[in-house]
């Protein structure tokens, strides 16, 4: 591929790359795929290497522990990249393992010498998440935001140099209704959990303040609410039962894995820059994702 004018309006090489966290399943998994239908190389990120060993667990410490079986993987996401020519770098990666963030930044760029788009997509899974504020117990709380905050905003501050020194860059962070929504029942009876919420809240001001102070320097900043999204690990962990029995009907994850990789690639994504970004009606609007939403009845 020659060298092609990118989005943001400067000249790059014949390499674009992707970095995506979380990316053995759900929402990771449909925007790494869609970068790569993009043009990008993709690197990947998640715990789980090997199909088959993903494990799902309760989102409540005082829901049965449970270790169900789940599908996904990086081989499978990895294959699923490789087969539509794009390269694909795949690295296990520890969310909540702060040394395990640094070998992620330093392999990617040790390998491919840049990263053009970050796409912060892994969240930390696993009780705490779905607690009441009374049955929430601090360290967990603290898990939160080191999963959902903190270790999101190292990988910012490991791979914005390089996008700041060559003038374009674009960082997508996941987000959430949760963030900003007041919920309408307590956890558990169709509502959400504090830890969560509050962390993902913590993480949307990482975007705002990314955007007041890179915009101009040609790095844009997005954040997306995807919505209830009917991922392998809601189903595994019964956690979408909940939801949809309290009136939240689901999206399925190409739909904010498409808008994430048009947000990371698209010129015309500028307008949103800085922004909360509800993926279901920009997917809608733009027609990213064919048969969704599916005809009314």
């Amino acid at each position: 591929m020659a060298d092609v004018e990118n989005a943001n309006g400067g000249k790059g090489g014949s390499r674009r790359v992707a970095l995506v966290t979380g990316a053995s399943r759900g929402i990771g998994r449909s925007g790494a795929v869609a970068l790569a239908r993009r043009g990008f190389d993709v690197a990947i990120t998640a715990r789980t290497v090997h199909e088959g060993d993903g494990r799902a667990s309760a989102s409540s410490s005082k829901a049965p522990q449970i270790s169900a079986p789940i599908a996904g993987s990086l081989e499978t996401t990895a294959a699923e990249i490789e087969a539509l020519g794009r390269s694909c770098l795949a690295i296990p990666m520890d969310l909540m393992d702060r040394q395990s963030i640094h070998r992620v930044a330093d392999q990617v760029l040790g390998e491919w010498g840049r990263v053009d788009v970050l796409f912060n997509n892994a969240i930390y899974q696993g009780p705490g998440t779905m607690d009441r504020v009374l049955d929430l117990p601090l360290d967990l709380a603290e898990r939160c935001l080191v999963g959902d905050y903190l270790h999101p905003l190292l990988l910012i501050q490991l791979l914005l140099p390089q996008m700041l020194e060559r003038g374009e860059g674009r960082l997508v962070n996941m987000l959430s209704e949760a963030a900003f929504t007041t919920p309408p029942a307590p956890a558990g009876e169709g509502g959400w959990g504090l830890a969560y919420a509050a962390a993902k809240a913590a993480f949307h001001r990482v975007t705002d303040m990314c955007h007041v102070e890179f915009f101009d320097a040609g790095v844009w900043s997005f954040s997306i609410a995807p919505g209830l999204t009917l991922t392998e690990s809601m189903r595994a962990s019964g956690t979408d039962k909940v939801l949809i029995d309290a009136g939240y009907p689901p999206a399925p994850p190409e739909v904010a894995g498409e808008v994430a990789a048009w947000l990371a690639d698209d010129a015309e994504a500028k307008e949103f820059a800085g922004q909360m970004v509800s993926s279901r009606p920009l997917c809608k609007k733009l027609g990213l994702v064919e048969g969704w939403p599916p005809p009314k009845r």
